[in-house]
């Protein structure tokens, strides 16, 4: 799936990711009357108000009790209902991973996990709210899927697809509005990457949001002579190793970037599939061990070295040295 005319930050439009959750909630709610939805006390921040509002008697406030919630998921799930857990990700999955490890992943209960506001941009909530360590801690868990759309688009397609299969799946969402770059009508697979752009020089392998900068600075490098060929890995587990080594034999160079931990994210996972299946010298761009602060999402961005300007500077540097 190549993205086209994506450049013009006057014109694309801006929509947060946790609204392709809410409306794609609703949609599955008219399709299936076993979806239940469940939170913790973020009705509206997690926009699962919608479906409260079209199906009240399918909607379960369960207090500030993510541990709870998690059980109760659970229990619904083996008497055949099909619950979609909301909440900020730094409570759901991380609050309530031992719930999610045994009761879901250990039992394979049918649970959808949703972890909204995510990663650095929720801004002004700070370290305590900007879950940097949820992809960590969730793709080690047997039996778990793990998701992270990178527009409004795809997280409902993701939604949708998480839906139709059986077992439990983790979708992490963000907070603010951030641009739509995926075409309405494109497909979706759970384990099977989009090529964004076609390149030669070097991958760069993104997930979520943060995929709009990748393309923003592959766009500039190319003004350079630099051709990046940008992949959207946002299935994390299981992840598509054969679009990974593909492009890694084209190209020789990887980076990737993701708005959570340098250790045991997206990063991490590529270079597992690489490092075993074809070796190749891999730049990774994360926040480097540290918690988040308050800000503004933008700021954030680029003062962790998560920006475009990152991503260029780390390209000219790892194309430099492979010259030599």
């Amino acid at each position: 799936m190549l993205v086209r005319n994506v450049y013009n930050e006057k014109t694309i439009k801006k929509i947060p990711t946790r609204n392709g959750y809410g409306d794609a909630l609703v949609e599955l709610g008219k399709r299936n009357k076993d979806i239940v939805v469940l939170t913790g006390d973020l009705t509206d921040s997690t926009r699962v108000n919608l479906f409260a509002e079209k199906f009240p008697d399918r909607f379960f406030e369960i207090g500030v009790a993510e541990q709870n919630m998690m059980g109760v998921a659970a229990g619904m799930a083996l008497i055949g209902k099909v619950p979609f857990v909301s909440s900020y990700a730094v409570f759901n999955p991380g609050r309530n991973w031992d719930q999610l490890r045994v009761s879901v992943c250990y039992s394979q209960a049918n649970v959808k996990i949703i972890g909204a506001h995510a990663g650095l941009s929720v801004g002004p909530d700070g370290a305590t709210h900007q879950a940097l360590e949820d992809i960590a801690i969730t793709r080690c868990l047997p039996n778990l899927i793990v998701i992270v759309p990178c527009d409004v688009h795809e997280t409902q397609k993701a939604i949708i697809a998480a839906a139709k299969i059986t077992g439990p799946v983790y979708i992490r969402i963000a907070r603010e509005a951030t641009p739509v770059f995926t075409p309405e009508n494109s497909p979706f697979k759970i384990g099977k990457a989009d090529v964004l752009r076609k390149g030669h020089h070097i991958t760069l392998v993104g997930c979520g949001p943060l995929l709009y900068e990748a393309l923003q600075a592959a766009n500039s490098l190319s003004k350079e002579g630099i051709e990046v060929e940008v992949i959207n890995c946002h299935t994390i587990k299981p992840i598509d190793k054969k679009t990974l080594i593909d492009s890694a034999k084209k190209t020789e160079a990887v980076i990737t970037i993701e708005e959570h931990q340098v250790h045991g994210g997206l990063g991490s996972a590529v270079a597992e599939v690489l490092s075993e299946h074809y070796p190749v010298p891999i730049k990774m761009i994360g926040v480097e061990d540290s918690f988040g602060e308050s800000g503004d999402p933008e700021e954030l961005l680029i003062k962790y070295g998560l920006h475009r300007s990152k991503i260029m500077e780390t390209a000219r540097k790892m194309l430099k040295s492979l010259m030599k």
